[in-house]
């Protein structure tokens, strides 16, 4: 078995230069993202986001990103869950996408709020009925005696709504992150990678700047 010291890869695909990007991050994540899809990777919408409580506890996890624009970054969640809560206690949040096989990570961090409601309700009755059930079947995050619990609870829901509209549960929706930076990461050859930070300025303005590796 080889050591997991051993264990690396040679970056080579691509570059990154200050000349290849657009004028904001969201129009550069706009191009990348596009390129991921175009890639046919899997889930190219999946990102870790990371949270903390008001004293630093971190805790992180992969969700799925539902929407961007130049506001930010949208994901839908239980606000009752542990990450809602930690969100409503400690509005601060950072996202990480890496699609590895293009060779290129982007990190997002900033401010983080509810959508309205309204936004909440029209993403959630475009979801497949049975994730809409599953929303009020599960209390996201509290412990649970066994899955039959959870089971048991979506049979009773598909008999309750089989002919009706499924309404949005009151602790269920979105947040939107908007970003104060945004790091765009591509792999170079001998680990001197490609960092370019947008960070929002006075103005909503951004200046663009490279990092080093």
């Amino acid at each position: 078995m080889s050591s997991i010291s051993d264990l690396r890869l040679e970056y080579t695909l691509a570059g990154l230069n200050e000349t290849d990007l657009e004028a904001e991050p969201f129009q550069q994540f706009a191009k990348w993202f596009q390129q991921a899809v175009d890639a046919h990777l899997p889930e190219p919408n999946a990102m870790t986001l990371a949270t903390a409580t008001p004293n630093g506890e971190p805790s992180a996890r992969i969700v799925l990103l539902k929407g961007f624009d130049h506001q930010g970054f949208v994901f839908f969640t239980n606000y009752e869950s542990h990450k809602g809560q930690e969100l409503a206690a400690n509005p601060r949040a950072a996202l990480v996408f890496h699609w590895v096989e293009l060779e290129r990570q982007v990190r997002i961090s900033g401010q983080v709020a509810c959508v309205s409601r309204e936004e909440s309700e029209d993403y959630f009755h475009s979801r497949p009925s049975s994730s809409q059930l599953g929303a009020w079947a599960s209390r996201q995050s509290q412990v649970v005696s066994g899955r039959e619990v959870l089971e048991s609870r979506l049979r009773q829901l598909e008999k309750e709504y089989a002919n009706e509209t499924i309404p949005l549960p009151p602790y269920w929706g979105g947040f939107r992150l908007a970003p104060n930076w945004v790091e765009f990461w591509q792999g170079r050859p001998n680990r001197l990678h490609d960092r370019l930070r947008y960070t929002l300025q006075t103005g909503q303005c951004w200046l663009i700047e490279r990092l080093s590796p």
